[in-house]
């Protein structure tokens, strides 16, 4: 394996699967990949900017002997790229806690509720980043603690263990 690296630039296209999924990525070397060191034993995590301008958190994907990364429609739409442009790739290494930004909502019901708070942090990285991921796409402040509280809740009634559709469910549940 190559030396770590924190930083590397370099320009790839941004491609689309064949599979109709709508999936949009761009490729990264197994060389350029491999600078950047498994964070938990098997997710590289690392700030993505494009083009300069959009900077986000995601994990190098292996695939065939190289890596990608997944470029979400918001990002393509805001930054005005398609399928087949090239795009100027910055990564560097995220040593965050999580691989993503903590919404401070579930960080304070995580701070207010001790037994859910241990719940959380004995779940796997990627289950961690799911259900903060959950918490942060809320538009509004209280969408947001009411999806934290009901997280909480949820690992406290399933012996600390998620059920994605029973989640999915209680989510859905009215505000107030």
């Amino acid at each position: 394996m190559a030396k770590a690296v924190k930083a590397v630039k370099f320009s790839a296209v941004l491609d689309s699967s064949d599979n109709g999924s709508g999936w949009h990525f761009v490729r990264v070397s197994r060389e350029i990949g491999e600078r950047f060191p498994a964070t938990d034993g098997k997710s590289r995590r690392v700030v993505c900017t494009l083009n300069g301008k959009e900077q986000f958190q995601c994990a190098l994907m292996p695939s065939g002997g190289e890596f990608y990364i997944m470029v979400n429609k918001e990002i393509r739409t805001r930054l005005k790229i398609y399928s087949g442009n090239s795009v100027d790739v910055a990564l560097k290494l995220d040593d965050s806690k999580y691989g993503m930004a903590m919404p401070e909502e579930l960080q304070e019901v995580m701070r207010q509720d001790p037994e859910g708070n241990k719940l959380f942090h004995a779940l796997t990285p990627g289950k961690q980043r799911s259900l903060i991921w959950q918490v942060g796409k809320g538009k509004d402040v209280d969408l947001r603690i009411h999806r934290a509280l009901i997280i909480m809740e949820h690992l406290k009634d399933n012996d600390g263990k998620v059920d994605g559709e029973k989640l999915y469910h209680e989510m859905k549940r009215p505000l107030f």
